[in-house]
């Protein structure tokens, strides 16, 4: 039992790593970059309060079990910021290896298992990880409109590219948040952009 718990406070402690971790996102009231901890909070808890505009049944443990281990993988690789230009092929590669390691810290029955839902929510296939993508896509989003366009500016990023790279993942797995959100997302590129 003593190296069971050892290997899972391992895991933990460099679990704590991510709150080191800087996003391009600010916080909301502007005063320093959002930290990928505090993001896998945060998602975690919007996808428990919008869990009911999911457009599939969806077992809400398991999206947010996925939702608090998506990121951990930027421990070492860092945040890929999706209105950044990255080799997409190098930075999955890169991602895969920081699973291995970083799951592979924990006890094997754990490891499999938490690499496995990584796996799951990255492929985005099942309505759980639709469903989780669709929250990890969508709060970026709502930041940057609740701080008069955010980074959005320092990304070049137009409506079109927004539509692109965000609104069919969100509207995939939770149209009616999309929707509710385009009035918003028109309005703020009509005045910005």
């Amino acid at each position: 039992m003593s190296d069971r718990l050892t290997a899972q406070i391992a895991f933990l402690t460099e679990a704590d790593k991510l709150k080191s971790v800087y996003r391009a996102t600010n916080v909301l009231d502007g005063h320093r970059k959002e930290d990928s901890g505090s993001h896998s909070w945060h998602i975690a808890l919007y996808a428990l309060i919008l869990s009911e505009h999911a457009n599939k049944n969806i077992n809400i443990d398991r999206v947010i079990r996925m939702l608090l281990i998506h990121d951990l993988v930027e421990i070492d690789v860092g945040d890929s910021p999706i209105h950044g230009d990255h080799d997409i092929a190098a930075m999955e590669a890169a991602e895969s290896s920081a699973a291995d390691r970083i799951f592979g810290l924990l006890p094997e029955d754990q490891a499999t298992a938490m690499r496995a839902l990584w796996d799951e929510f990255e492929a985005a296939e099942s309505d759980d990880a639709v469903f989780a993508k669709s929250i990890d896509r969508v709060q970026p989003v709502i930041g940057n409109l609740e701080t008069n366009g955010g980074t959005w500016p320092e990304y070049n990023v137009t409506r079109a590219q927004l539509e692109d790279r965000v609104g069919w993942k969100v509207a995939k797995g939770a149209p009616a948040l999309w929707d509710h959100l385009k009035a918003r997302i028109a309005k703020w590129f009509s005045e910005n952009g």
